[in-house]
C-alpha cells in the first residue's frame, strides 16, 4: 500500500520523534511505500530513514523552492511547481493517508485532504495520529463540527483518530483489506 505521510520537517522533541519512527519501521516491515514530502530533514527524515531501514519503499515529491532539502536515497522522486500541485501529487501517488504532527503547512494539507474526501473526490482512509495528544483540541472541533451538523457526512466516515501508531497501521490495512 502506498500510504501518503503530512508531517513536520522541523526538528522534534523525542515524543515526536520516537513514536514517528516506531510508525515508520511498522510501515516500512510492512511492505508498505512511503509517500511523503521527500524532505531530508527533521520528523520527514526521521519517518523516511524508519520506512527504509524496515524494508520499505520511498516515494518523495518535494517542491522547486524546497528542492534542495530533498532526500537522494529514494525509489522515486518527484518535484512541483508550487504546493498545490504538490499535495495533487502526493494524494494521486496515495492509497491512504496519515496525517502526524506538524505545523501550519500540515495543518493545510490535511483540511484540504479532508475537505477533498468530504466532497467525494476521494475514498481514501485518512488517519490523523494524534502523538501524545497533539491533535486532541482538533479532535474536539471536529466532533463538535459533527455534533453541530457541519459535516455532511459522519465524523468517523471522514477520519480515524488513532492514537498510536498500531492502530493507525491497523485501521488503514483493514480498509484496504490486506491480511
Amino acid at each position: 500500500m502506498n500510504i501518503c505521510v503530512f508531517l513536520s520537517a522541523a526538528e522534534l522533541d523525542e515524543r515526536y520523534t520516537r513514536p514517528a519512527r516506531e510508525f515508520a519501521e511498522l510501515l516500512g516491515k510492512g511492505g508498505h511505500t512511503l509517500v511523503w514530502g521527500g524532505s531530508e530533514t527533521g520528523l520527514m527524515k526521521v519517518v523516511a530513514d524508519g520506512v527504509r531501514e524496515g524494508g520499505g519503499r520511498l516515494v518523495g515529491v518535494s517542491v522547486e523552492f524546497l528542492h534542495t532539502l530533498a532526500r537522494t536515497d529514494v525509489d522515486e522522486m518527484v518535484i512541483a511547481k508550487d504546493l498545490a500541485e504538490r499535495k495533487a501529487l502526493l494524494l494521486a501517488k496515495a492509497d491512504a493517508v496519515v496525517i502526524m504532527v506538524g505545523g501550519t503547512g500540515t495543518l493545510d494539507e490535511a483540511t484540504e485532504i479532508l475537505e477533498l474526501k468530504k466532497h467525494g473526490k476521494h475514498t481514501k482512509p485518512v488517519v490523523l495520529l494524534n502523538t501524545a495528544g497533539f491533535y486532541d483540541g482538533l479532535k474536539t472541533q471536529f466532533r463538535r463540527m459533527d455534533a453541530e451538523g457541519f459535516l455532511p457526512l459522519p465524523l468517523t466516515d471522514l477520519v480515524f483518530f488513532a492514537e498510536d501508531g498500531v492502530s493507525a497501521l491497523a485501521y488503514l490495512e483493514e480498509s484496504a483489506g490486506v491480511q
